[in-house]
This record gives structure tokens, sequence and C-alpha cells, in this order.
């Protein structure tokens, strides 16, 4: 009897049914995590130490002595390597941006689209799916840049736009904006973002109060364009326009000077990863319109809704629920797909700093750790807005 219950007490102990059991495990392994990655960062010194290579993050501020052809920033060949890693990481945080934007256009556009009772645009949506899906996106890229992008014209010869925009196989040249008292009109858009979210926020209140709807998007319309507009009435807020100008750099070299220019680089791996990504997103869309069931569609036409406001009203409401977390992933592998820049030479942290910068230093650990901890914490940043805003737009039962 005694050894039942001793047998009994020690099972218990160790099953997580007393305190001791519930929390070894999960010390354990925190313990051989740090084990693991301490005798790994001891050998790496010791093996350092004996070829006589010092470890540290002195170099960041050392002269980078290299060009980058793109950046968001001032830089030189004079700046520092910390400024150089800045160049790269606004450029890798550029193309996610713009990639984020249109793959997420695209694909709510195409997600629509497959679910279509016309017959064409159904199929054409399912078809550019499958097409762009099944493609590797390196290959994607390739065709874009070297195929479509390389084989335009020369600037001399360069595609005019209206004589304000010119594209040729040196990128994309728009005019420029010249602003006076930009902040004035900063501060009236970011007024009219904050009057928006009280106006959207009182009409749901009065929409659920009283049933009554107000027309909440004719109103954030007019807040949007009427506020910034003061600014240039009574605000003393200009705006002008630098055009470029096509310019004979040698005999037989022409370029066109000012205006802001857009590098075939950038655009080539903006297209790719939102063609690419938009069709992971559209399925996504497609599950998501697909999970509200149809009892909730006939619900809705039933009291005289039109398709366009059941989809708005009724079936993306509650769609967003599945749509979000998938999506959320899709954000994500763009990101991090953004690193295939450096084929193309698109100047991102990896082709700047992991590149060029690891191979004139030498610094292979620390330039490697700080370009994981880099999409790391982009990551990071784009998982926790897209947690908050899935809680945000959950349905909470009453």
């Amino acid at each position: 009897m005694d050894i039942k219950n001793t047998t009994k007490g020690f099972t218990n102990f160790f099953s997580g049914s007393s305190t001791f059991g519930k929390y070894f495990p999960q010390t354990l392994t925190v313990f051989v995590i740090i084990f693991i990655f301490g005798y790994f960062a001891y050998n790496a010194q010791v093996n350092m130490d004996n070829r006589g290579i010092d470890f540290g993050l002195r170099f960041l501020g050392e002269e980078a002595s290299f060009d980058i052809q793109f950046s968001l920033i001032e830089y030189s060949g004079a700046s520092s390597y910390a400024r150089a890693y800045l160049v790269g990481v606004l450029n890798t945080i550029l193309v996610a941006v713009i990639g984020i934007f249109f793959a997420t256009i695209l694909g709510v556009v195409i997600g629509i689209s497959r679910l279509s009772s016309n017959y064409l645009i159904a199929k054409v949506a399912e078809w550019y799916i499958e097409i762009f899906r099944n493609i590797p996106l390196l290959l994607q890229l390739f065709f874009w840049y070297f195929a479509a992008l390389r084989a335009l014209p020369l600037p001399k010869e360069a595609i005019n736009f209206f004589d304000i925009a010119y594209l040729s196989v040196k990128g994309l040249y728009i005019p420029k904006f010249i602003w006076t008292n930009f902040d004035i009109f900063f501060y009236s858009i970011i007024a009219s973002i904050v009057a928006i979210i009280f106006v959207f926020k009182y009409a749901r209140n009065q929409q659920e109060q009283t049933g009554k709807r107000i027309p909440s998007f004719l109103i954030s319309l007019g807040i949007i364009v009427l506020l910034p507009l003061l600014t240039f009435l009574i605000g003393g807020v200009s705006l002008s326009f630098e055009y470029p100008l096509l310019t004979q750099l040698s005999k037989t070299i022409f370029n066109y000077i000012g205006g802001v220019a857009i590098i075939p680089e950038l655009m080539a791996l903006a297209l790719a990863l939102s063609l690419y990504t938009a069709t992971f997103i559209a399925e996504c869309v497609r599950a998501g319109i697909m999970g509200v069931t149809k009892g909730q569609k006939e619900a809705a036409a039933s009291i005289g809704l039109t398709p366009g406001q059941i989809l708005r009203l009724v079936v993306m409401p509650q769609a967003l629920r599945i749509i979000i977390p998938p999506t959320t992933n899709q954000y994500l592998n763009l990101t991090k797909n953004s690193s295939l820049a450096a084929a193309i030479a698109y100047p991102d942290i990896v082709l700047v700093f992991a590149g060029t910068a690891m191979m004139q230093t030498g610094r292979a650990i620390e330039i490697v750790s700080i370009t994981m901890l880099t999409y790391l914490s982009l990551s990071i940043a784009i998982s926790i807005f897209m947690n908050w805003y899935n809680k945000k737009i959950a349905i909470k039962e009453k």
C-alpha cells in the first residue's frame, strides 16, 4: 500500500499536477537552450581569439568607402558603415511597404473576382492565380528586370507620359514636389485623419443605437480635401514642381536631370513581389468570403441590400476574421522575400550590409547577426500591428 502511494505521489510530482512538475520541464528547456547558445558563442570566441580576430561593433563608425546607387537619405562613400546599414534598412522597408500596399489591393480585387458570377472575370482571376503562384519568385524577378525593364529604350528615346514623366532603361523619372511650409500641410493631414476616425466612430455608434446610417464616407472625403486645402488658401502653403530634363552628359550619353528617379531595380522588385504575393492574398480573401454562410447573404438580400452593400456591410466584416491571420503570414513572406533584391543589385540591407560591407570588413558574425535581428524586428513589428488590427475588428459577442 505504501509502495503504491509512493509511486502515485512520484508520478503526480512529475506529471504536472504539482508546482514542480508544472515548471520543471519549462525551466529545463530554457537552461538547455541557454547552454547550447552559450557553448557555440564560447566556441566561436575561442576560435576568433586563436586567429587574432576581435569581436565588436566598432567597425560601424568607420568609413564605408563605397557608393550606393539609390538612397532615401544623404549618403556618400565617406559615410560610415552605420549610415550604409541605415540606407539598406530604409530601402528594404520601402520595397516592403510598396509591395504590401499593391499586393493587398490586387489580392482583394482578384479574390473577389474569383467568386464573380461573370464567367470571364472569374476565369481570368483563376488563371492569374495559377500562373503567377506556380512560377518561382526569383524567375519572375528576372523576367521583369532583364526581359521587361532592361529592354526599354535609352533616355534619348524614352517613353513620354504627357511631358511630365519619362520611362527608359535608366528608370522612371517623375516630377519632384517642392513644398513651402510643408509642416503646416502635414499637420492638417494628421488632423484630418483624427477627425475621420471620430466621424467613423460616431457613425458606427449611431447605427448600432438608432439604426440610422450617417454618410461617413462623404463626410470623411470632405474633411480630407477641405482641411488641407485651407492650408493653401490661408496657411501659406504652396507647391511647385521640378520636372526631369533630358541633359547631354557627354557626346553620346544622355540622361534626365532633376525630378525624382525611380530605379528599374526598385520597380522590378516591387512588381514581382506584388504580383506573386497577391495570388496568395487572393486565396485568403476567397476563403474568407466563402467562410460566411449563405444564409447571411440571403438574409441581407431579403431586406433589399444590393450585392455591393451585401459584400461591404455583411460579408467582408465577417470574412476579415478569416482573412487577416493568413494574410499576415503573406506580409511576413513578402518582407523576407525582398532579400532576393541582391539578385538584381537593388541596394537593400542584404546587398549593402550583408554583402558589400561584410566583404570589406570581414565581420561576418556581427553583420549576419545584425541583419538577422533586423529582419526579425521588422517581422515582429508587422505581426504586432496585424494582431492588434485583428483584435480590433473581431466580432465581440454581447
